[in-house]
């Protein structure tokens, strides 16, 4: 049935709320007849199809108050659990039950709890318990604990993902099984079918996700453009992000991959070089999953009112969207972004050597890793700049610009004896490296956790020179594990001290790492908008009362310590799901640093 028929014809809405539902459309002007006992329906349909102000008092009469309604919604819809039907968690616990389950881990899962279970990606999980829908019970060698179903892929033995075996056991009872242990089709040998296979995951996945990024594009952005009552521009930009963005852009890669397939012959594909053309598109990812935190307290806050509920809810059951709710779509291109290598390592892995294809797919795996280490990489540094307002914001006497408005990462701090013409007077200080600037400070006397901003250095203006142990020339002092910052013309000289040999050798890496991460910066097109500068430092000038001294500490040290879950968790750790074990991000030495500066703890 259309479900764009003309008014006074029947308007078909999908199963959102367990089954199928039909009701009558008036005209635009007059008040709905409903023609079904979900009532709550059709006030949602009410909240979309019509443009203009409802007649809210006769449709209140039709089908109850809003608080009945939004109760009723509450009640009776499941929807807002994990994604699957109770059949499905039946036939897990049973499977679990035979002692044949075991789980292939998506990503790594870092947890700071002895009863949550960690692990890295490509690690086999033994799943004990699948009761609960988002949290199960597993074990990994001699470790025991709980982790997000949403990390792993059930799989039955070392190489069959879960889905093939439940679809071989449903083929095999219908009498047309073929054994596990032959060949997997007519006339092709295992590894062939297993190419064939992983080659049309990639393809009915890719269709599947361009589906979803089109039902929220139309059945939700859309529609909530014409509602300029309940949302503004930014609140939508919010919610969203780039995903319009990225719709355009993977319609754009599917058309490439299908010219690269190959229907009768799946096996023969040669799909790689499609990802090795596209791998600077995929960039654009970053900044949809750097969006993403912010989208879901936005949405959160929204979900809140009841008028968001029902209306995010019409938006699902008019475009005939599957029965997710809103926060689970927008998740799905954090999902896929990091889905994208395991899949090209599925193919590789399934490729011989000798396949025309080998060398692209071996190609497009490191460039989506590398798309993948890039994505969390910026990730880090946004979260970064927080803890650099914060840190800025503990200095004292602090003058000119903000350290944000060129940087945005600490690479390297530590104590250096900075001497300085034309008193050649050495005087101790602590230095901070960030990316295109050096900033040094002085320790209070009595309160070494408190620093005086005493200046600051343009690294893009400078060049390092090592400085062999001996009298310098230039300052005319015996100097020892030493180095020089100089300006390209000379009129502007720093000569720094270390104590020990490898602390100037570490410093001489850090200063070169410096280098290499501005010319990468500008390479890959990385910058944090005003708006998020200008957000950070509001955030940390509330942490700080004016007036009072302000020791360097850790404002976020103590809140993951109170992360814990003594018992089941409750809620799924988001923020882990974009982090893949191969390549590993760099760890942030940020809180090391700044911890040297506390020495004295109560």
């Amino acid at each position: 049935m259309d479900p764009l028929a003309p008014p006074c014809g029947l308007l078909w809405v999908p199963p959102g709320l367990e089954k199928a539902i039909l009701f009558h459309v008036e005209p635009l002007n007059s008040t709905p007849k409903c023609c079904s006992t979900d009532s709550f329906v059709l006030y949602f349909s009410a909240l979309v199809i019509t443009d203009g102000p409802q007649d809210k008092s006769g449709l209140a009469d039709e089908v109850g108050s809003e608080d009945d309604l939004y109760n009723e919604f509450r009640s009776s819809s499941n929807r807002f659990g994990h994604p699957g039907g109770g059949g499905e968690q039946l036939a897990i616990n049973e499977l679990i039950s035979d002692g044949s389950v075991c789980a292939e881990a998506l990503w790594d899962h870092v947890t700071m709890d002895d009863q949550e279970l960690g692990f890295k990606a490509g690690d086999v999980i033994e799943v004990v318990d699948a009761t609960n829908k988002e949290w199960w019970w597993g074990r990994v060698l001699d470790s025991e604990g709980w982790f997000p179903a949403s990390f792993v892929r059930l799989r039955v033995n070392q190489d069959e993902p879960m889905e093939e075996y439940l679809a071989h056991l449903d083929g095999a009872s219908e009498g047309g099984g073929a054994s596990m242990g032959g060949p997997l089709g007519p006339g092709l040998p295992c590894k062939e079918q297993m190419r064939a296979n992983v080659i049309n995951e990639i393809m009915s996945t890719e269709r599947d996700y361009i589906k979803h990024l089109k039902d929220i594009c139309e059945g939700y952005i859309k529609q909530c453009r014409k509602r300029t009552d309940m949302f503004t521009e930014e609140q939508l930009r919010t919610i969203f992000g780039n995903i319009d963005e990225l719709y355009r852009f993977q319609k754009k890669f599917l058309k490439a991959l299908e010219k690269k397939f190959n229907k009768d012959h799946p096996h023969l594909s040669e799909i790689g070089s499609c990802f090795l053309e596209h791998q600077t598109n995929f960039q654009i990812y970053s900044e949809y999953c750097n969006n993403h935190p912010n989208a879901c307290v936005q949405l959160s806050k929204l979900m809140k009112i009841k008028k968001y509920v029902f209306f995010f809810e019409a938006c699902r059951l008019l475009q005939k969207m599957i029965d997710i709710s809103l926060d689970g779509f927008l998740l799905t291109p954090v999902q896929k972004i990091c889905k994208y290598p395991l899949q090209l390592a599925e193919l590789l892995k399934y490729t011989n050597p000798q396949h025309r294809d080998y060398k692209d797919v071996e190609a497009a795996l490191n460039a989506m890793k590398n798309v993948a280490r890039l994505i969390n990489e910026r990730k880090r540094r946004l979260e970064n700049i927080d803890k650099i307002a914060q840190w800025q914001s503990s200095i004292e006497d602090w003058e000119g610009e903000d350290i944000l408005s060129r940087s945005s990462d600490l690479i390297f701090s530590g104590d250096l004896t900075k001497i300085s013409q034309p008193q050649a007077k050495g005087q101790q200080r602590m230095f901070f490296l960030f990316d295109h600037q050096l900033v040094f400070c002085k320790k209070d006397l009595l309160r070494r956790d408190i620093l005086y901003y005493k200046g600051r250095l343009d690294m893009d203006q400078m060049q390092v020179v090592d400085v062999e142990d001996g009298k310098d020339k230039d300052f005319n002092v015996s100097v020892k594990n030493a180095l020089k910052l100089c300006s390209p013309g000379g009129e502007e000289v720093h000569l720094l001290c270390a104590k020990k040999p490898e602390q100037k050798q570490r410093w001489l890496r850090a200063f070169a790492d410096e280098r290499e991460q501005v010319q990468h910066d500008l390479e890959t097109g990385f910058t944090i908008t005003e708006v998020q500068k200008k957000q950070a430092m509001l955030n940390a000038s509330k942490s700080h009362p004016t007036g009072k001294p302000k020791a360097v500490t850790r404002p976020y040290y103590d809140f993951l310590l109170r992360q814990k879950h003594p018992t089941l968790p409750t809620s799924l750790p988001q923020q882990q799901v974009i982090m893949l074990a191969e390549p590993k991000r760099k760890t942030s030495n940020f809180w090391h640093n700044i911890g040297r500066l506390t020495p004295f703890k109560k």
